[in-house]
């Protein structure tokens, strides 16, 4: 009784974890709601592990472990196709940020360099005025 009380607490909290917005992140309704089902069917499946072995024998896996192993699997290999698209296009902006930064911090030494040829005296006026 106490691993499920247990079990049911770390999920609550990892649940609530996720769903807080973080700093910079949009979160979409429609993620928090499926945030909150995912909760909910993982408490579900703690208290009440013959459901899960009766919806793996509804569908045709032998057992609710079995079951919640596949589920497992795709929901990592949607994680990782996801995560590596978000950081494809990450690794896009990051380049054409710094492209720009780079562009600008060129334009800028240029203007600087070309005041500076502007207001500093060439060596012939200024032996022109002194004699």
């Amino acid at each position: 009784m106490w691993i499920k009380i247990i079990l049911v607490l770390g999920i609550i909290v990892i649940g609530v974890l996720l769903a807080r917005p973080a700093s910079g992140d949009r979160h979409l309704a429609l993620r928090r709601l499926f945030m909150v089902f995912l909760v909910a069917v993982a408490i579900v499946a703690v208290l009440l592990p013959d459901w899960l072995t009766w919806l793996a024998h509804l569908i045709g896996v032998g057992r609710g472990t079995d079951l919640l192993l596949y589920v497992l699997v795709i929901a990592f290999l949607v994680f990782v196709s996801t995560t590596f698209r978000r950081n494809v296009v990450l690794d896009r902006k990051i380049a054409l940020l710094t492209r720009a930064v780079t562009l600008a911090e060129a334009r800028a030494e240029d203007a600087e360099q070309n005041q500076l040829n502007v207001k500093a005296p060439t060596d012939d006026s200024a032996s022109s005025g002194s004699a």
